[in-house]
């Protein structure tokens, strides 16, 4: 039986239920941010180990609680970005001296 073909107003990999997720949408921010800094201060200078070993470390935290409690794709798919840089400036900055100087 052939079914009837809806528009889909949302979007498709960023579709939302249509409901606020306002501690979700941080834990989003919070995550991007710490690892978008987590990574590009191993990349740049490998005396800034601790800047990014403990905001990769913070940043890997938020985004497994953020995975935890996600709701919509659009929120994983982010919060996989953040996790992805923020794991890779975490062991950058452990490999060029750890958390404690």
């Amino acid at each position: 039986m052939a079914q009837a073909l809806r528009p889909n107003p949302a979007g498709g990999l960023f579709a939302t239920d249509g409901k606020p997720h306002p501690l979700q949408d941080a834990l989003l921010a919070v995550t991007l941010v710490l690892g978008l800094m987590s990574f590009l201060t191993a990349i740049i200078d490998e005396d800034l180990h601790l800047l990014s070993s403990w905001a990769g470390l913070v940043g890997i935290l938020t985004g497994a609680y953020g995975q935890w409690i996600s709701e919509t794709t659009r929120e994983r798919f982010g919060l996989i970005l953040g996790l992805g840089a923020s794991g890779v400036g975490f062991f950058l900055g452990m490999a060029h001296g750890g958390l404690i100087g």
